[in-house]
């Protein structure tokens, strides 16, 4: 009898937290960005949560339906989300606790602020701006408004990486590190050369462009192709290398570079429409450490194991940490490799589903599972917009440094480039009329 009534009551108090979880209200989610990575991240957050996806925002009108049709299939009420062209229009309603935004990355600014504003937390896609004072913006916006902000840099959310850091940096098993190389030699870059062509019917090109330069349309643009061109991001700086060099920040617990500096530019593909770097490599000076990012779009990695990836140089030994694992080699001892983690057997789905990254599908649940426990509990999220607009910015001061041939020193407090009056005046991209550009002091 005793034996009955304890086990009885155990279940009770195990079973407590999710009933009273079963019994409240979902979470009510948005979408602004139903494309691909807008829908790899909010079919994880439905995994790990039975979250109520009420709207969805795209200008693409075939990509929004699409996007509608999936997401009733998959979330638990099968119900399908209102649809929106105008994020402005969505945000009217106030009717969100969470908006994921997955735009082209020179609408992040716009639309993560007027989400704030309208009451919601955010999951915002990497980099968080185009340019630094509207990742200033951004952050001032979050803490006056008191959102919690989870950036979409989930290395920091990645299994083999977690412990990588906790088994060989943390235990001191590298020793010091003072240098880490971090890279990407992907042929990732567009090279098309075709000739403008009439948007198709179904995206609205005006509001696509918003307040990017009005250029002529051409068929890679979209979707995702736009990462080609430094009107709509910062090439890829801010594509891949952001990814890396803030898994490195987070792994070492580095702040702001006090020094940055790049050289490269359009070295081998001059024929294509696109007009990003095909050759970079930039230099973000720590004071205890030197991280040292270089990228080609063309020949082979000098590693074909780590095309993409960081490699952490310590006085015991070396650490090259990618998407896919990673490989320990002390100096003197016995070398360690781990690969990624797939997750087929909880979540099968992840087989099947177009476009995902299914290495990279954990990392987002993990990253979601920590914005919904922040979200709970108003604590700063494992990759807090602070973290996401240093890295941010970090990558666009490396852009700069490369276009005015200088090195950049950084003033982390005045948020501003030290003696340099030019480099201040491109800390913000002019935007075309109507769009405004943010103030940070005015969010």
């Amino acid at each position: 009898m005793v034996r009955r009534q304890f086990l009885s009551t155990s279940a009770a108090s195990i079973a407590a937290p999710y009933f009273a979880r079963a019994a409240g209200k979902p979470k009510r989610v948005g979408l602004i960005g139903s494309g691909w990575y807008g829908k790899s991240d909010l079919l994880r957050l439905i995994q790990v949560e039975p979250v109520d996806v009420v709207s969805l925002c795209d200008v693409d009108s075939q990509m929004l339906s699409r996007a509608a049709e999936i997401v009733a299939s998959r979330q638990v009420s099968k119900k399908q989300p209102r649809m929106f062209k105008d994020y402005r229009e969505m945000l009217k309603e106030k009717d969100l606790d969470l908006c994921l935004i997955a735009t082209p990355d020179h609408w992040h600014a716009l639309a993560a602020i007027e989400a704030m504003k309208a009451g919601a937390d955010l999951y915002l896609q990497k980099p968080i701006s185009v340019d630094v004072r509207e990742g200033q913006a951004i952050l001032a916006a979050a803490r006056k408004y008191k959102r919690v902000v989870q950036v979409g840099t989930q290395r920091r959310s990645t299994p083999h990486l977690i412990e990588a850091r906790d088994r060989f940096i943390r235990e001191g098993k590298l020793g010091k590190i003072a240098y880490v190389e971090v890279y990407c030699y992907y042929q990732m870059r567009s090279r098309d050369a075709s000739a403008p062509v009439e948007p198709p019917a179904h995206l609205d090109y005006e509001m696509w462009t918003g307040p990017a330069p009005m250029r002529p349309y051409l068929k890679t643009m979209h979707p995702r192709s736009w990462r080609a061109f430094m009107e709509y991001g910062n090439g890829i700086m801010g594509d891949m290398c952001i990814h890396m060099y803030d898994m490195v920040r987070w792994m070492l617990e580095l702040g702001w570079p006090a020094r940055v500096s790049s050289e490269g530019g359009i070295l081998v593909d001059k024929a294509s429409n696109s007009n990003i770097s095909d050759t970079q490599t930039a230099t973000f000076d720590h004071p205890e450490v030197k991280v040292v990012w270089t990228h080609r779009t063309w020949g082979q990695p000098p590693d074909p194991k780590y095309p993409w990836g960081a490699t952490f140089y310590g006085d015991k030994g070396m650490l090259k940490a990618s998407v896919m694992g990673y490989d320990f080699i002390p100096a003197r001892g016995e070398a360690v490799h781990k690969d990624v983690t797939y997750e087929f057997e909880q979540y099968p789905e992840d087989r099947t589903e177009q476009d995902l990254e299914r290495h990279v599908a954990p990392a987002i649940r993990g990253h979601m599972r920590d914005l919904l426990a922040c979200h709970e509990s108003r604590n700063k999220p494992v990759a807090d917009i602070e973290q996401g607009h240093i890295s941010t910015a970090s990558c666009i001061l490396a852009n700069l440094s490369m276009k005015l041939g200088r090195t950049l020193a950084w003033d982390a407090a005045k948020g501003e480039v030290m003696n340099d009056p030019e480099a201040n005046r491109l800390l913000a991209r002019p935007y075309r009329k109507p769009w405004v550009h943010p103030d940070p002091a005015r969010v």
